[in-house]
């Protein structure tokens, strides 16, 4: 039987205080790779031996695009970094690859947008510091890939990871079930953005505050209309009244075209399909398997996502609830062993697609309705489902200036914390992370270190290529 200890706010604030002491907020800094460090593109190539064959090229083609492309691909190289680097014992549930393009905006389940984080595939309770470094670097990155000055990376940099420290502060302070209902809507973020516009107008910053905050409201309206309906125009066809996904190889392989070449029959692979959707309805809560009932499965394809998850299995449902007008389109994905799990005590769940789903249900302040799991047809493969679009939508990093970074920085650091905040303990937490910004310019330094040795890999990865030791496919 499970116990369960309530110390006071006051224990809770001095064990924050302890672990400030044996592992001080500036012990962060001046971080260097650990001596005998994994070669990166090793690891890389670990990964892909359970990747789809014929996809490996296309994930390397995508992350050789940029630095901040290939940070994107490179969790696990991270995740073999960080495990050396000091910790204050704090766990929280870690989203595992909290990179600055793994937030962003969703419709939760009373159908309003909502801001926070978007993509657990390597979700683990560890060390909140982990997080944090992943997404501060990450703004580093971005940084210099945008080709802004070093001053103001810098200052996008310390943006992410003070806003972290103040928003922390301000959840200690708070009540239980508080904590667990703060969320940022819609309105609230748009409003924040109007009020940081007026603040930089006034300090003489107007084009650039202006520029943000029609981004904003451009990608909120944008958001709104991807939906089910719109993914029906962009992927599917009427064929003799009833629709069919179309094919769009290698990006999206239709069912009917994929079976042959895995050497399965396509009443094979259909009944597979409808055994593994029956499964999956299990793992639902009552009232929305009887929802997703009213669903029928119509035609399914595999379907390229992202940048690091590229060759792992996923695959788009297309279902038809009361005609051809009503689709619903639901995303399998591939669930795997967390890149974090090589270093932290294994998942409590032994279903990767259970982890990842309460993962993300534990940090996210509304999940979708439809997230469940399944055990996948092969041996050892495993799938978590969700909607493929719910007016899900993401700020387009490329191109941003120190304006809009740096605002955006602000966002993600508060949305970091709030997760954290549900799973962790936020008092504790607060009390080492402290008042001042020790902790602050110890991260920054650590981001602008590993930023280097981010740059560092790429130049390794792209030899790779150049070497023939590693193909890619680029402009897919």
């Amino acid at each position: 039987m499970k116990t369960i200890s309530h110390p006071s706010v006051k224990e809770r604030k001095a064990r924050g205080k302890s672990a400030r002491v044996d592992v001080p907020p500036d012990a962060h800094a001046g971080w260097t790779p650990a001596r005998g460090r994994p070669d990166p593109v090793r690891l890389l190539e670990e990964q892909n031996t359970t990747r789809e064959v014929d996809l490996v090229p296309v994930r390397h083609g995508r992350m050789m695009v940029s630095p901040f492309t290939f940070y994107r691909g490179a969790a696990r190289i991270m995740a073999a970094d960080l495990s050396d680097t000091p910790t204050a014992g704090l766990h929280v549930q870690l989203c595992g690859d909290a990179h600055l393009s793994n937030f962003g905006g969703y419709a939760s389940p009373e159908r309003t947008l909502v801001f926070d984080l978007n993509d657990f595939d390597e979700t683990l309770p560890g060390p909140f510091e982990y997080d944090v470094k992943r997404m501060v670097a990450s703004f580093t990155i971005a940084a210099r890939d945008n080709g802004l000055r070093k001053r103001d990376a810098h200052d996008a940099t310390l943006a992410a990871v003070s806003t972290y420290r103040d928003a922390m502060a301000q959840f200690a302070t708070m009540n239980t079930l508080d904590v667990w209902y703060a969320r940022l809507s819609e309105a609230e973020l748009l409003r924040a953005i109007k009020h940081a516009a007026r603040t930089m107008t006034r300090a003489g910053n107007g084009g650039g505050a202006k520029a943000a905050e029609r981004a904003a409201e451009k990608n909120a309206q944008r958001a709104h209309t991807r939906d089910s309906l719109q993914a029906l125009s962009k992927l599917a066809e009427r064929i003799d009244g009833r629709y069919r996904i179309v094919s769009q190889p290698p990006v999206v392989v239709p069912l009917r075209d994929l079976a042959p070449s895995i050497g399965r029959s396509l009443d094979e692979m259909e009944s597979y399909i409808h055994e593994q959707f029956r499964a999956y309805r299990k793992t639902l809560q009552d009232d929305r398997r009887h929802l997703l009932e009213r669903f029928e499965i119509v035609d399914m394809a595999r379907k390229v996502v992202g940048v690091g998850s590229v060759g792992t299995r996923a695959f788009i449902v297309l279902l038809q609830g009361r005609d051809e007008g009503d689709p619903l389109f639901l995303q399998v994905k591939e669930a795997t062993k967390s890149v974090l799990e090589d270093y932290l005590p294994k998942s409590r769940y032994a279903q990767p697609g259970e982890r990842v789903v309460q993962g993300q249900r534990l940090m996210q302040a509304a999940s979708d309705i439809f997230l469940g799991w399944t055990k996948g047809v092969e041996a050892n493969r495993y799938m978590y489902w969700r909607q493929l679009r719910d007016m899900k939508g993401s700020a387009v990093i490329e191109g941003m200036g120190p304006t809009e970074l740096t605002f955006y920085a602000r966002i993600c650091g508060q949305t970091l914390a709030r997760a954290h905040a549900r799973s962790g303990d936020p008092i504790a937490i607060a009390a080492y992370l402290g008042t001042k910004d020790r902790f602050d310019h110890s991260i920054a330094d650590f981001a602008e270190r590993y930023a280097d040795q981010n740059e560092r890999d790429y130049r390794s990865f792209v030899a790779a290529i150049k070497s023939g030791r590693l193909q890619a496919v680029e402009g897919v």
